[in-house]
């Protein structure tokens, strides 16, 4: 069992960077793939990026390729997501969530384990 928390959410001006970060101190990420999904107001979540953390593949939707990164953790065994060049439409709750597996699939459905989330809004 996982129990996933989120940190590192806040306000930004657009252009600006930000890091997001996933934890959990009680396990180990071997043999998971971790994701950040988002949610903005009014819209259903999306997948946001991926990695699978035995490899270090990572995977990006379409509209945060080249801006943001995904990496890996292994002193603190988290998950970071570097987003950079903030865009207003990147305003939402982020989540991180878990799966076992090599997968990187983008299907929420197939994560198991999720965070509370944090908030992330990017001021125009």
């Amino acid at each position: 069992q996982l129990s996933l928390v989120e940190s590192g959410g806040g306000s930004v001006q657009a252009g600006k960077s930000l890091r997001i970060s996933c934890a959990d101190p009680d396990s180990r990420f071997a043999d998971y793939v971790v994701g950040w999904f988002r949610q903005a107001p009014g819209k259903e979540r999306e997948f946001v990026a991926a990695i699978r953390w035995n490899t270090d593949e990572a995977r990006y939707t379409d509209s945060v390729q080249g801006r943001f990164v995904i990496s890996r953790d292994n002193v603190r065994n988290a998950v970071h997501l570097q987003m950079s060049n903030l865009k207003p439409e990147d305003t939402a709750v982020y989540y991180c969530g878990a799966r076992v597996g090599s997968v990187l699939t983008r299907n929420e459905a197939m994560y198991g384990f999720w965070g509370q989330g944090t908030q992330v809004i990017v001021s125009s």
